[in-house]
């Protein structure tokens, strides 16, 4: 063959060549606008689960007071969640005397209470209740009130099956440490509902 003379191809296959490469644009052009759309929705979950959760990014609590004393008994595992959670919320000092405080978070109590919530036909228990139950206050040096008396109230329920006695003991101590961390959330969050008095 010379080189003057041309290759023939069979009729439409050029034509056919342009349609697949549109195609192959239009298809991936949907699997950007699929991927989009999927990183929307990812980001929404993402937002609504660390809102549930009552997750706070660090320095996002604001408070009326400067520095803080928690007053809880040292050996409460309680105590050191809520201590590392009020140091981490940011924008308030730790203090370790309540002297040094402008304001102290005094924890009252810390209840675990554990009840049947239901029974089989048999008589044997089918669900218990767990709660947590906090009552604190915030106050000032001199006594005045920057949070009354206040309290937290966590329930949990799970079924139980005595043939899975090891396995219910170890779910109620994993759910035991999940109310321990919303309660520790919830008084944080409040705290910041915590005014001088007038």
């Amino acid at each position: 063959m010379s080189s003057s003379e041309k290759t023939q191809f069979p009729a439409g296959a050029e034509r056919g060549s342009v349609v697949t490469q549109r195609h192959l644009s239009g298809a991936r052009q949907a699997m950007r606008r699929a991927l989009a759309r999927a990183v929307v929705v990812a980001s929404v979950l993402v937002v609504a689960l660390v809102a549930g959760c009552g997750f706070h990014l660090r320095g996002e609590a604001t408070y009326d007071f400067k520095s803080i004393c928690v007053a809880s008994p040292a050996e409460l595992p309680f105590t050191s969640e809520l201590v590392r959670s009020v140091e981490g919320s940011g924008g308030v000092q730790l203090t370790t005397t309540a002297d040094q405080a402008q304001v102290v978070l005094e924890v009252n109590s810390v209840t675990e209470d554990k009840e049947v919530l239901s029974l089989s036909g048999g008589g044997k228990v089918r669900e218990f209740l767990l709660s947590t139950r906090v009552s604190f206050r915030v106050h000032d040096r001199l006594g005045n009130d920057w949070l009354p008396t206040s309290e937290v109230l966590i329930r949990r329920s799970y079924t139980y099956n005595d043939t899975e006695a090891l396995a219910k003991e170890a779910q109620e101590q994993r759910l035991r440490r999940e109310m321990q961390s919303d309660a520790v959330h919830q008084i944080v969050r409040r705290l910041e509902a915590a005014h001088k008095p007038a």
